[in-house]
Parts: structure tokens; C-alpha cells; sequence
């Protein structure tokens, strides 16, 4: 398994979940876990995310994802699941 943090902040607006969730079902990537909140206006996501299927390279979708977060007005950051584990070890 190809484990992947999908992080996803900004102001909170209509469809920010069903478009980063239908570029990953397009895209073969099955989601393992979601968590999301709303303080005050604000949008915060974190998927943990098996890029295991995917046809595309991980580099290519979090280009990809980006651009969709850029389109919403949100940003999304893509990360391997060991190097954040690694950026975020006390």
C-alpha cells in the first residue's frame, strides 16, 4: 500500500470535498480516511489516501491536485505518508 496525507485549507466554500473526492475516484485513488473541519469560515481537510492503483505518478497528481485546490480557492499539499511522519515527529 501506497500510503499519501492530502491536506486541503482555505475558506470554506460549496463542493471543496466532491471536487478533491471526484479527482481522486477518477483518478484511482482510494480514500482510507477523512477527517474535515469548519472553524468559522475556515476549511481544514486531511485524507490519508492507498495511491496504489493509480495510472498516474505521485508527482503528477499532486501537480494535478493543486491546480484543483487553485480552482476552488483552496490550498492542497500532497505528501508521502513517511515523510510527513518524519516532518511531524516530536
Amino acid at each position: 500500500m501506497k500510503k499519501t496525507i492530502i491536506t486541503v485549507v482555505g475558506k470554506d466554500t460549496v463542493g471543496i470535498i466532491a471536487k478533491i473526492c471526484t479527482y481522486l475516484a477518477e483518478n484511482q485513488v482510494n480514500i482510507l480516511d477523512i477527517s474535515q473541519t469548519i472553524v468559522q469560515e475556515y476549511f481544514n481537510m486531511m485524507m490519508i489516501v492507498d495511491m496504489q492503483k493509480a495510472e498516474k505518478d505521485f508527482g503528477v497528481i499532486a501537480g494535478e491536485l493543486e491546480k484543483v485546490g487553485e480552482e476552488i480557492g483552496v490550498m492542497v499539499k500532497v505528501q508521502h505518508e513517511d515523510i510527513f511522519n518524519k516532518m511531524h515527529r516530536i
